[in-house]
């Protein structure tokens, strides 16, 4: 038996240790039965409860490497990324209105969340922002929402009632612990500043922000939560792998995805995915051409049923976009 895997995972070495004793007991045993006929008997049932102990330590090994690759393609921490697009300062609130749903939703969840990065527009929206959340099947239960959301409503600073049309940018990223992702030294840009508010004691006199550049692909990577200069760049570098590595996914799905159903999932943060309609109370996902309705509800974090018919989403989506009626 070749233990060589088991002994080299850190959850499983000490089962392959006590593996390993018994295959040396169980050799000693039929020594013992060569070298002495008359204990045959009792060696023999020395022999049958070796063997029951190795096949339940293998057994438990094997449910062990299921469940870390179990947890590597699904993995039980991810960053959640909102960043406002087209409509101005509407879309930095509504970007910060999603990262809000979002959050509640893990906090709710009993989900860990913690700030990244965050900036903020001059209404005191969300530019940009970004958050770490640990739990379990985080990854797996966010995947699909990716993408661009459209919101249309009628601003508090529209005096005609017009309605106004904004949207933000989502990305959830896995954070995985293989990775065959490796960036030279060269490919990088490392700038440093100082954190903090608007100024006054909020302000940190050292430079402990970190934005990292990748020059090939132009991702930019800031970290500024961190209260050390070198917490923060293990932070943008993880992120930074994670944004490269979920380029590649994106890619090579869409290369060998066979339809559009098996591409939902594949991160593709240019598609328009869902809409959310403020005078109608309605939220349409255009994937799968479902709609949901109490926004306000959804919006404090209660996306469950969200969430699941895209978990259970079986049928084909229609091609084409499907504007708001």
């Amino acid at each position: 038996m070749d233990l060589e895997k088991y002994l080299q995972n850190h959850k499983t070495s000490y089962l392959a240790e006590s593996y390993r004793k018994l295959e040396n007991e169980e050799i000693a045993t039929n020594k013992m039965i060569e070298t002495d006929a008359s204990l045959a008997d009792l060696a023999r049932e020395e022999l049958e409860g070796i063997r029951l102990q190795k096949e339940a330590l293998m057994k438990q090994m094997e449910d062990i490497l299921a469940s870390d690759e179990k947890e590597e393609e699904f993995p039980n921490e991810a960053i959640l990324e909102v960043r406002a697009g087209a409509g101005g300062e509407e879309a930095s609130l509504f970007a910060e209105e999603l990262a809000y749903m979002y959050t509640r939703y893990a906090e709710n969840r009993g989900w860990s969340v913690s700030t990244i990065n965050e900036s903020r527009s001059a209404v005191g929206g969300y530019k940009e922002a970004s958050f770490e959340i640990h739990g379990k099947n985080v990854y797996k239960v966010l995947r699909f929402e990716t993408g661009v959301h459209r919101i249309q409503r009628i601003p508090t600073t529209e005096k005609m009632g017009r309605v106004h049309t904004s949207t933000a940018s989502v990305a959830i990223l896995p954070i995985r612990k293989k990775t065959n992702i490796v960036i030279p030294p060269a490919d990088l840009e490392i700038e440093f500043s100082r954190s903090g508010g608007a100024g006054g004691q909020n302000v940190n006199k050292v430079e402990t922000a970190v934005r990292l550049i990748h020059k090939p692909t132009g991702i930019d990577v800031r970290s500024t939560a961190e209260r050390s200069q070198l917490k923060n760049r293990e932070k943008a570098m993880s992120i930074l792998i994670a944004k490269l590595q979920a380029l590649q996914d994106e890619e090579d799905a869409k290369k060998y995805s066979a339809n559009r159903k098996d591409q939902i999932g594949t991160a593709d943060r240019s598609e328009k995915i869902r809409t959310y309609n403020i005078l109608q109370d309605r939220i349409t996902d255009h994937r799968i051409k479902e709609s949901w309705h109490n926004i306000e509800k959804i919006m404090a974090g209660e996306i469950e049923p969200i969430l699941d018919a895209m978990e259970n989403y079986s049928g084909e989506p229609a091609e084409g976009d499907d504007s708001d009626e």
